[in-house]
């Protein structure tokens, strides 16, 4: 699956490289044109997860190359961010972590009558992906697909979150109890 345009193509080759010498991954990017003013929206992820200062460190380093290459007639506006908890997927790469997780499937042309699907993701067939929508199972060509977003239950969020989050949340929740503890004795 490649959702990506000719230029989308062009700036993900471009970008990539600077944003793994970042210590990042280009988890994909989107050209957006309201008010025929590009909006190029990148989103950046790691293991640690990114903070502002992440992003703000990447969309320093992108716009300097961005400066120098010249990919847009005129003025546009470089977003960069963390893809979040409810991403959208890029690539086919990306739906293996979210099996079995829910899932909104937008598609450029009808299949079965509709564009839009909102089911569980259970895995691929061949160049389709399998979404649970009720009790039918769809099969949708991965060439079909616009757009997918991931709805993720709370389980999955909590078992996906960084180790090291997980460690200081433990701690001060120790911590509390032990101040609890001391201020009743």
């Amino acid at each position: 699956m490649n959702t990506m345009g000719g230029k989308e193509s062009q700036l993900l080759t471009m970008l990539e490289p600077t944003v793994e010498m970042l210590g990042f991954a280009l988890w994909g990017l989107e050209l957006l044109s309201p008010n025929r003013r590009p909006t190029l929206r990148v989103y950046i992820d790691r293991q640690q997860g990114v903070t502002v200062d992440d992003c703000a460190t990447v969309s320093r380093h992108m716009s300097a190359i961005l400066d120098v290459e010249d990919p847009f007639v005129g003025e546009f506006t470089l977003e960069v961010s963390s893809p979040g908890i409810d991403r959208l997927l890029f690539k086919k790469e990306q739906f293996s972590i979210y099996e079995e997780q829910p899932m909104q499937v937008k598609l450029r042309f009808p299949f079965d009558g509709r564009r839009k699907f909102r089911g569980w993701f259970l895995g691929f067939d061949g160049d389709d992906i399998v979404v649970r929508v009720d009790k039918h199972e769809y099969l949708l060509p991965l060439g079909s697909i616009d757009r997918v977003r991931v709805e993720p239950t709370a389980e999955w969020i909590e078992r996906s979150r960084p180790a090291a989050v997980r460690t200081i949340d433990e701690s001060l929740k120790e911590g509390d109890l032990v101040l609890h503890d001391q201020s009743e004795k």
